[in-house]
């Protein structure tokens, strides 16, 4: 299983979305758990982004896959990073 790091901005429209229905953030979360994903850790932050979330998922098809569903209402852009645990990549590095 593969763990991913999704940067997470809103729209102008999806900003509207969260003010008048906060939940929203919470049924976003269960439409990603029933596509396969498993959110390990959710923060919102202050910067260029307003959510980070550290995810698992069986492939990177999923991920693509569900950056597709994330973004097609217009609410929101993100941006998926893969991420190694540092032991296994330090592993590689001696190969």
């Amino acid at each position: 299983m593969g763990v991913y790091v999704m940067l997470v901005t809103l729209t102008e429209k999806g900003r509207k979305v969260i003010r008048d229905k906060p939940e929203k953030i919470k049924e976003v979360n269960e439409e990603m758990e029933r596509m396969g994903v498993n959110i390990v850790s959710q923060y919102a932050v202050f910067g260029p982004f307003d959510f980070v979330n550290l995810l698992k998922a069986e492939s990177d098809e999923l991920v693509m896959r569900l950056a597709i569903e994330m973004t097609a209402e217009g609410l929101m852009n993100v941006q998926t990073l893969p991420a190694i645990h540092i032991d296994r990549y330090l592993e590689s590095l001696k190969k």
